[in-house]
């Protein structure tokens, strides 16, 4: 009779462990990258020999806790990918004042490459 109640509690313990790692599995994440003209990277120089370099620092968004297959999860998800871009572009700023393009441009371009993947999360939660 313990034999019993202990494997039908090992199964119990079991069976919890596997359904929160299949949940976990089941997060995803978008990593939002903002770029600009003026990293460490040297990519050429001006015509009075000043160095160009590039910039890109990455955040990301995340659609945890979200139902991508409803409009409303999907555009959370848009929102969320938005306000990172527009982090990582503002602390581009921040940090290079001088740097081009400016936060908007930056923001705007992060935010389309990252709404890809974004995209195909929506689609594959909504089963398309």
């Amino acid at each position: 009779m313990n034999a019993i109640l202990l494997n039908a509690a090992a199964a119990a313990v079991a069976s919890v462990l596997v359904s929160r790692i299949a949940i976990a599995q089941n997060v995803e994440e978008v990593t939002v990258q903002g770029k600009r003209d003026l990293t460490t990277e040297v990519v050429g120089r001006t015509s009075s020999g000043i160095p160009l370099v590039n910039i890109s620092l990455s955040d990301s968004a995340s659609a945890a806790g979200l139902d991508l297959a409803s409009s409303a999860g999907a555009a959370e998800l848009a929102r969320r990918v938005n306000a990172a871009a527009r982090a990582a572009c503002r602390e581009i700023g921040r940090r290079y004042p001088d740097a081009e393009p400016g936060d908007a441009q930056c923001t705007e371009a992060a935010a389309n490459e990252a709404m890809v993947k974004a995209r195909k999360l929506i689609a594959a939660a909504q089963g398309k």
